[in-house]
C-alpha cells in the first residue's frame, strides 16, 4: 500500500516527533521554521486505525535512504504512532534519520533530494532538526546529529508505548478525542497533545531507570 503525499498538510515541524513535548509554537514561529508557508489545514486530524503494512512502508523507506546515504546513515528507525501496532493514527509514515552533523545540510540533502525527498523544515534552534517529506509515500523524514538527547526520547516513547498497552490507550483516546475538532494548522494539534505526552514520556522514564523497558521490536 502507498501513502499519497497530502497536499492540505504537509509542513508539521513538531507534532510528527512523537515523544517529544515542546512549548506550543506559536504562528509566527511556525512560518520561521517552515521552508515555504504552513499549510492552513482548518478542519479536524485523519486517524486511522492501526496498518499492519505500515512497518513496511517504513522498510522500504529505509534501504531507499541507506541507498542514497550509504555510512552517512548512522541510524534508521520508525518512530511515531504508525510504529506502534495496534495503535491508530494518521495514516504518514515517520521516519528518524541519525547523521553525525543535521545542520550540514550540504551531507545528506542532496542525496535525497535526487531520489525526491523535499526539506520542508528547518529548526536550528531546537537541535537543528531538519523534516524532509518523501517523494512518493506520505511520509516525514526526521533528522538528527549523533548523540542528541531528542534521539533517545524519541525511541523512548515508541517503545514504552509498545509493551503498555494502558498506555498506548491513554494515548489514542487523547488522540481521537483531539482529533474531532477544527484545527488551522496540524501542528496546533500536536500541541494540544502536549500533556498527555509528557505525562507518558514521565513514566516511561521513570520505568527505564528501573530497567523495565527494552529496546522493543517487531
Amino acid at each position: 500500500m502507498t501513502l499519497p503525499n497530502e497536499a492540505t498538510d504537509n509542513t508539521e515541524p513538531t507534532e510528527q516527533v512523537e515523544g517529544v513535548p515542546q512549548e506550543p509554537m506559536t504562528e509566527a514561529q511556525l512560518q520561521a521554521v517552515t521552508i515555504g508557508a504552513p499549510v492552513i489545514l482548518n478542519q479536524p486530524i485523519l486517524i486511522v486505525d492501526y496498518d499492519p503494512e505500515w512497518p513496511q512502508l517504513f522498510e522500504r523507506e529505509a534501504t531507499r535512504i541507506r541507498a542514497d546515504l550509504g555510512d552517512r546513515a548512522l541510524s534508521i528507525e520508525h518512530v511515531g504512532s504508525t510504529s506502534v501496532p495496534g495503535l491508530a493514527a494518521k495514516p504518514r509514515i515517520d521516519i528518524l534519520l541519525v547523521v553525525a552533523n543535521s545542520a550540514d545540510e550540504a551531507n545528506y540533502v542532496p542525496a535525497l533530494e535526487a531520489t525526491g525527498y523535499v526539506l520542508t523544515i528547518r529548526e536550528p534552534d531546537w537541535y537543528q532538526h531538519r523534516m524532509l517529506k518523501g517523494p512518493d509515500t506520505d511520509v516525514n523524514l526526521h533528522i538528527f546529529s549523533q548523540g542528541c538527547a531528542e534521539i533517545e526520547r524519541m525511541l523512548l516513547f515508541r517503545n514504552w508505548l509498545r509493551c503498555n498497552p494502558g498506555d498506548r490507550q491513554l494515548y489514542e483516546q487523547t488522540k481521537r478525542q483531539l482529533a474531532q475538532q477544527s484545527w488551522k494548522y496540524t501542528q496546533n494539534y500536536a500541541d494540544a497533545k502536549s500533556t498527555v505526552v509528557a505525562e507518558i514520556l514521565a513514566r516511561a522514564q521513570k520505568a527505564a531507570k528501573s530497567n523495565e523497558i527494552t529496546n522493543s521490536k517487531f
